[in-house]
């Protein structure tokens, strides 16, 4: 049985159907990839999985005590607490006791003590079988560690794409039998890309997502599905082959429409002729011609492809920007986030910022474009400058004016390349219906934001584009577009993006953030930066001298750690030894089990006695695999954590 199957789904939320009579079966082990269009209905056919929207005909089934977690493409509201607790309370009831014994714990730590806080310690504790909790305790914190989250902070306080990130974390933490996935990518840095790719690889045998980053689908999908005018098209293959299918597809089905279409065209001038034709007609001619009306009615044309012109300015000089020494430290930071930095960009130069987040790139672009001023150092602009710029918090929108104020400021006409426009036909070039201009901006969906953002900033005649995240929520023809006009733009481009295949496309040189403020340039894309990058200065160390690497890190670089163990981290230490005292003792268990259905498997006759059989010790073989590999990672983890802790004690 598949573990969630859809039959003959059909919904529609007030406009054209999004999904017409579909059926869909997610079988265990698949990894899928639903592909479509922006407002096709992604995201709300991922909610009908989860069984958040209830179809108007057709069944979701699912699997008896199936668990399946969701991360959504929008925050849910009425969350609050510590990220912590959040990300804990989406692992069930062991989640929710293990997020009322981190919050107690925090409380005591501060100095604060009561006969409350110590009665819901005990009732935390009755809730939680100390070892489970402390392998769900190392879960939550590696997410908490790899997304760059604080674990402590509150989450209503968090940013829109912090708090997403979060949500990312609850789902992950989970372990779901299935995982549902919107735009994971979105607000995460290319290191965590990386390492969510090798999590999702490693960790999550069943996945259905949304994304619109090629590199990652590329990685992690073995199935694509496409949602397209209501209907499902199964591809059942990688993102290359689905490219060219679908191309091929496109093309056969663009020749049947303009063969029907000059079948009804030849059809409705005989219907037409004169009173001799009437008499002498064939009623069933006449009957086929009504099919064809109603066929061509029924027809959901392909949603249009965004059609993108920018204004290019007269040209700049030759010298763009020339920065010399430039060192910027944040009012509140003791280190300078940029230091001593030195760079020249020239007319036609097509420039990635490429660094985790919060490291400095947006600080970078407005120090380049003389928004911000450096603490030291200096830069000089070049001659006859047009700059248009892409925001990543997109504040040249004006969310309390509508769709079409902000581009043309209430006029009725653009001027684009000297040809004067009219702001409803040019907004439609950008997908935006004529019922939906004048909505206030406020109302528009990320990927809406995004276009309209870009119809505005080719409103503007420039030389100098510069991008901050441009590729968040657009879909994949409309990057395809911005990578070709960014391609043959005669200026020159600054970009900031973590989507890798996008930097491949269009930039010429990227600008690493390797940290400690430094700036470091590199011909060539993200892959030519990965090849020229050097070596990451901290190697992995050997298991047994994980305690030296810890001793030492802690001299050279701890000095502003705590000395002394808290109360949480003492019980972490006692459950990590526990955990390694038992951990030999499950792996040779395991062992023992694989030696013992190897011996079963190597007797030729086992498979005619007991066909079931052999498959099922198949099975489980390729699970002990599994089993064993977790195991050694964990017993690696719990050494390492064990070694750092013990650094600190009194």
């Amino acid at each position: 049985m598949a573990m969630i199957s859809i039959q003959n789904a059909s919904l529609t939320l007030g406009g054209p159907l999004l999904l017409d009579d579909v059926t869909l079966q997610i079988e265990e082990g698949q990894r899928v990839c639903l592909l479509g269009r922006n407002g096709a209905g992604k995201s709300t056919f991922l909610r009908v999985m989860h069984g958040d929207v209830p179809l108007d005909k057709g069944i979701v089934a699912r699997q008896q005590g199936l668990r399946v977690s969701m991360l959504p493409q929008d925050v849910p509201q009425g969350i609050s607490g510590q990220v912590y607790g959040v990300i804990a309370e989406g692992m069930g009831e062991a989640g929710k006791a293990l997020a009322e014994y981190h919050a107690v714990s925090v409380l005591l730590e501060a100095g604060e003590s009561s006969p409350e806080l110590s009665a819901r310690l005990q009732k935390a504790q009755q809730g939680l079988d100390i070892g489970d909790g402390w392998t769900a305790h190392q879960t939550v914190q590696s997410v908490i560690n790899h997304l760059k989250l604080d674990a402590e902070a509150e989450f209503a306080s968090l940013s829109g794409g912090m708090k997403r990130r979060v949500m990312l974390a609850r789902a992950l933490a989970a372990e779901p039998d299935v995982l549902l996935l919107d735009e994971p990518t979105n607000h995460l840095d290319v290191d965590s890309i990386d390492w969510l790719e090798e999590f999702l690889l490693r960790r999550v045998r069943t996945l259905v997502l949304i994304t619109h980053d090629r590199m990652f689908l590329r990685k992690v999908a073995n199935r694509i599905i496409e949602l397209d005018r209501g209907h499902l098209a199964d591809w059942s293959c990688d993102y290359d082959t689905f490219l060219e299918r679908k191309d091929g597809q496109l093309h056969a089905e663009q020749q049947e429409w303009a063969r029907l279409d000059q079948k009804l065209a030849e059809e409705e001038v005989w219907i037409r002729k004169g009173i001799k034709a009437r008499r002498t007609r064939n009623m069933g001619r006449v009957r086929d011609l009504y099919a064809l009306r109603e066929e061509r009615a029924k027809r959901r044309e392909r949603l249009g492809t965004v059609s993108m012109q920018v204004q290019e300015a007269e040209r700049s000089g030759q010298l763009v920007v020339e920065a010399r020494n430039l060192t910027y430290t944040y009012p509140d930071a003791d280190k300078p986030v940029i230091s001593d930095a030195s760079l020249v960009i020239s007319r036609g130069d097509k420039v990635g910022l490429l660094g985790p987040n919060g490291v400095g790139k947006t600080t970078m672009l407005k120090l380049l474009l003389g928004r911000l001023q450096p603490q030291s150092g200096t830069v000089r602009h070049g001659t006859r400058l047009e700059i248009a710029y892409f925001d990543q918090l997109r504040a040249e929108l004006d969310d309390s004016k509508s769709v079409r104020d902000n581009v043309a400021n209430g006029n009725d006409t653009v001027e684009i390349n000297g040809a004067r426009k009219h702001v409803v036909g040019y907004l439609k070039e950008f997908l935006f219906d004529p019922q939906r201009i004048h909505m206030p901006v406020s109302c528009l969906s990320g990927g809406e934001r995004n276009r309209l953002l870009l119809a505005r900033l080719f409103t503007k005649p420039s030389n100098v584009l510069v991008f901050d995240e441009p590729t968040n929520d657009l879909d994949m023809e409309t990057l395809d577009l911005l990578e070709e006009l960014i391609a043959g733009y005669s200026g020159t481009v600054l970009v900031v993006s973590h989507d890798r295949a996008f930097l491949n496309n269009v930039v010429t040189s990227t600008l690493a953030f390797e940290g400690n403020g430094r700036v470091c340039e590199y011909v060539g894309g993200y892959d030519d930066w990965l090849r020229q990058r050097p070596e990451p200065v901290a190697q992995a160390v050997p298991r047994e001298s994980a305690k030296k690497a810890a001793s030492k890190s802690a001299e050279e670089g701890g000095a502003g750690r705590q000395k002394k163990l808290s109360f949480n981290e003492q019980r972490e230490l006692s459950a990590l030894r526990e955990e390694l005292e038992a951990l030999p003792a499950r792996v040779a268990a395991l062992e023992e089990e694989q030696h013992t259905l190897e011996a079963d498997m190597a007797d030729p006759g086992f498979y005619t006695r007991d066909p079931q059989g052999f498959a099922a010790a198949t099975d489980r073989l390729q699970e002990l695999e599994m089993e064993q590999l977790d195991l050694l990672e964990r017993w690696e983890a719990a050494e390492q954590r064990v070694a750092e802790l013990e650094q600190f004690r009194e």
